[in-house]
This record gives structure tokens, C-alpha cells and sequence, in this order.
């Protein structure tokens, strides 16, 4: 079997420092500079562990250095260079500024480097990708291609060309028979999304593996829901409120409404902490949440996204596994319709330490509305694939 990788090493840069995002050379260096690491590369190695392990005569296909090299080689799967990115000795992509990050582990590569590699790799028989929807819409640019699988890195995975998991996308695609099915590639606008401007645009579709059950699925609104249920279930949260405990309300709708009913403005897409009715710390990066969960009691509000139903893992990367071992307790916020849309399918976390997300394996209460709250399964996203 052979098995094409692309890694975007910049993936994710973004999202535990607030930022949103991690698109564009200067958003990426001051993720770096705020305290980013890379993660992009040792998802990729996990998916190929897991892929290695239940194909051992899989070949990778892959691209020099941090763009697929560092990822099979950590992973130990046996590999072949097909393709050296220009940026080892320059940009390739004008909107990749010469100064780009200056960390090793994160070449400055960019949205050409990807097209480039997709080309380079040739037939075979599925392609990887480690990012975010970003670097799908990278892979999707590229033209005619083999099917592709998304090993997900981003802060923003929208796309339903991605699977649940990195170990999740090790076992889809050592199970791939062939059969595949199409799955949209969409994307937001970095900078309307830092302004709270939220719409993700439709930019085509791809082949992936016909795996259902291992793929997130593209993300969907909350539009379909009845006027007054985010606000019902504000109510409820409101009520709940402990005197002296401090609350980190994740991004989201519901979680805005909240926000409304304290009388606060929260940031959009962000975290922001309160206490006793009042804004405690706005748009927190992960640092600053550590660091107030260490500090005085805690307690995690999430929402979960719908279509997907993930809690843990998607645009809400402060809320890392250091962050969760010290949290008092998680508040689960969704409408019953958006739990109806999951069709049975549990709550998924993926914090990127599986050992932190089994804590969550079971059932959680899931607040639905005032007065109204329903146990629902929830587990990792790599529960029985590592």
C-alpha cells in the first residue's frame, strides 16, 4: 500500500494562544512568539503509527523535512522523498514573507508548497494531509488527485473531509478498500472570523474513504434551531452559577447567549472567564486559563458543534489537557435539535493527549434548556484506535 503525506507544519499554530487561527506568516510568528508549538507533525505520526501497525507493508510517500519527513520518521514507517518544498531554500509562495517563523520545527511554507507536493507525489493509493480546512482547500487547488483523507491539525476543521482523530485517519486508511464518497471542503475568512464574522464558504468536494463513522463531518449552524433555545439554556446556566467560582465559557452561539444573559459581551470565538457576573479575564490563551484554573476554582463551559459534536478539540484549544485536569467540572451546553442531528453518534473529545480524553469516556449531562438537561454518550475521538 502506498499512502501519500503532506504536513502543514504551521497547523494549528493559532489556536491555544487565542489567535484564532493560524493562516498568513505574521499571525504565525506571533503564535510563535506568545508560546505556540507545533502539533501539526506528531498528529501525522500518530496517524501513521496506527496505520503501520495494521498495514505493515504500507510505503509513505512524502514530502523533505517538516512537510511529511520529521512525521514517518518519528512514526518509523518506512518512507521515499518525492518532492523537496522550495521554502527549504526560499519562499515559493508570495503571501510567505522571507522573515516567517525562525522555529525548526515549523518551515515557512505556504499554500504553494502544498499544491506543489500534491503534484510531486503522484499515484498513490490515498493521499494524507495534516492540517486544517486551510490546507484542504490547499489539496482540493491542486487539481485532479487521488482520495484524500485530512488528519486533523487546524483550529478551525470545518470540512468534512477529515476524520474524528489522527488515530482515527491511521485506521481508515489501513482499512481503505477503494470505495470512497464525496465530502465538501469548506474554510472562513481569517479575519471576519477574528471578528466574530462567522460563515464558512463551500469551496467543492473531494474523495475520501467511505468511513462514516471515523470522519467528523462538515460542521453545520445552529440556524435550524427555535428562537429562545440558546437562551433558555442561558437561563439554566445562569442559575447554576456558584458565587466566587470562575466560569471559562468556550466559543459558540449558546455560549454567547450566556454572555448575554450576564449582561457581558464575550468574544466571539474566544474564552473568556467570568466571576460572580462580571468579566473576569477576556479572550484567554491557554497560558492564562492554566493559570486562573491553577489559582481558584474552575469550571469549563462548552458547547458542542453541531454536525460534528465535538466539545474538546475544535477552535477551543485553550482548553488543553493541563488546562483539564485542573478544571473543577465541564458544563455541556447543546439543543436537543442539535443532539437529534448526531443521530446516536456520541459527543467526541480531542484534546490531544488520549489518556486526558478516556477521563471523559461514558455519559455526560448535556444542558438542553431551563430546567432541562439529558445524559448523552461521550467519548474520545481515538476511543479503541491507538
Amino acid at each position: 500500500m502506498i499512502v501519500g503525506l503532506i504536513v502543514n507544519p504551521v497547523a494549528g499554530l493559532g489556536g491555544a494562544v487565542a489567535l484564532k487561527g493560524s493562516d498568513g506568516p505574521e499571525i504565525q510568528a506571533r503564535a510563535l512568539a506568545l508560546g505556540a508549538v507545533p502539533r501539526a507533525a506528531e498528529r501525522a505520526a500518530a496517524a501513521l503509527r496506527v496505520l503501520r501497525a495494521r498495514r505493515p507493508d504500507v510505503l509513505v510517500r512524502t514530502v523533505a523535512g517538516p512537510m511529511g519527513e520529521d512525521s514517518a520518521r518519528a512514526a518509523g514507517v518506512p518512507y521515499r522523498l518525492a518532492h523537496r518544498p522550495a521554502a527549504s531554500t526560499g519562499p515559493a509562495d508570495p503571501r510567505v514573507a522571507s522573515t516567517g517563523p525562525a522555529d525548526p520545527r515549523v518551515a515557512p511554507t505556504g499554500a504553494a508548497d502544498t499544491r506543489a507536493a500534491v503534484a510531486a507525489l503522484g499515484e498513490v493509493d490515498l493521499l494524507l494531509f495534516a492540517g486544517g480546512d486551510g490546507t484542504a482547500r490547499d489539496v482540493l487547488d491542486a487539481g485532479p488527485r487521488p482520495p484524500v483523507l485530512g488528519v486533523p491539525a487546524g483550529v478551525k476543521v470545518y470540512s468534512g473531509c477529515f476524520a474524528v482523530s489522527p488515530a482515527a485517519a491511521g485506521a481508515t486508511a489501513a482499512g481503505f478498500d477503494g470505495r470512497t464518497v464525496d465530502a465538501e471542503v469548506v474554510d472562513l475568512d481569517e479575519e471576519g472570523h477574528r471578528a466574530g464574522l462567522v460563515g464558512a464558504r463551500l469551496y467543492g468536494t473531494v474523495r475520501v474513504p467511505a468511513a462514516r463513522d471515523r470522519l467528523s463531518g462538515r460542521k453545520t449552524g445552529s440556524s435550524a434551531a427555535p428562537p429562545g433555545s440558546a437562551e433558555s439554556i442561558a437561563r439554566a446556566v445562569v442559575a447554576s452559577m456558584r458565587p466566587g467560582t470562575a466560569y471559562a465559557l468556550g466559543p459558540g452561539a449558546t455560549t454567547l447567549a450566556v454572555g448575554r444573559a450576564l449582561g457581558l459581551a464575550l468574544t466571539p470565538l474566544g474564552v473568556d472567564v467570568v466571576r460572580d457576573g462580571a468579566l473576569l479575564a477576556p479572550d484567554v490563551t491557554e497560558q492564562r486559563l492554566h493559570a486562573i484554573a491553577m489559582s481558584q476554582v474552575t469550571h469549563g463551559v462548552l458547547s458542542v458543534i453541531g454536525g460534528q459534536g465535538f466539545v474538546i478539540g475544535r477552535g477551543n484549544q485553550q482548553f488543553s489537557p493541563r488546562v483539564l485536569a485542573e478544571l473543577a467540572g465541564v458544563v455541556v451546553l447543546a439543543t436537543q435539535q442539535k443532539l437529534a442531528a448526531l443521530g446516536g453518534r456520541p459527543l467526541l473529545v480531542d484534546s490531544g493527549d488520549p489518556r486526558a480524553d478516556a477521563a471523559f469516556e461514558g455519559h455526560v449531562r448535556v444542558v438542553t434548556g431551563h430546567r432541562e438537561s439529558v445524559l448523552y454518550r461521550i467519548s474520545s475521538a481515538s476511543e479503541e484506535l491507538s
